[in-house]
């Protein structure tokens, strides 16, 4: 946590461009600015296939999760059902899902990805891999493997307090919860675009 600066401390000159020590103290800021950087290259590796961060994750869980109806993605993963709907289509386009209705409930409209869905998707990661190896080039690999469990148990502990049912920690130093005490050769067809997630 950042602590204010003593009365009349003398401030060492940085490089233009460089935050100060005090906003670095900030674990808050860091995670939005390295999360923001990592998006950007993320963000550049998909460009580059025409696709955008949805449709990757899109591909990703119905890799994991198979055919799944289109409320249930929007459910599983967060999202407008309208933005849901508009990544589906350009997927759909592209070829990499495909879109039927469920025979026993005709309101249901359930996606599922393609043979060539498929193999978008490992090309994909395979870009994603590097753009993450470079990200975390400073990290030895079992650092890296500490950093991504970390994360995942942040990333758990925020999903579960958007559910309602996060468990109550205290705050360091005892305070309660009150407060009180981020065209090349192979390259993949381009998606419609739409509002980046």
């Amino acid at each position: 946590m950042h602590q204010p600066s003593s009365p009349g401390a003398v401030h060492a000159t940085r490089p233009e461009g460089v935050p100060p020590s005090s906003v670095l103290g900030l674990n808050a800021y860091l995670m939005y600015a390295t999360g923001k950087a990592a998006r950007r290259r993320l963000t550049d590796t998909l460009t580059a296939h025409g696709l955008r961060l949805w449709h990757l994750t899109i591909l990703a869980m119905l890799d994991d999760a198979g055919r799944l109806s289109k409320g249930d993605l929007a459910t599983r993963l967060d999202m407008n059902q309208s933005d849901l709907t508009r990544t589906v289509t350009g997927l759909e386009a592209a070829g990499y899902v495909e879109c039927a209705r469920d025979p026993s409930d005709r309101r249901r409209i359930e996606v599922a990805l393609t043979p060539a869905g498929r193999c978008a998707l490992a090309r994909l990661n395979s870009d994603v891999s590097a753009t993450e190896a470079y990200l975390l080039a400073p990290l030895t690999g079992e650092e890296r493997d500490v950093f991504a469990s970390l994360l995942r148990r942040v990333h758990t502990h925020l999903e579960q307090d958007r559910a309602g049912d996060a468990p109550t920690f205290a705050a360091p130093g005892g305070a309660g919860p009150d407060g009180g005490h981020d065209t090349r050769p192979g390259s993949l067809r381009p998606v419609g675009s739409r509002p980046s997630p």
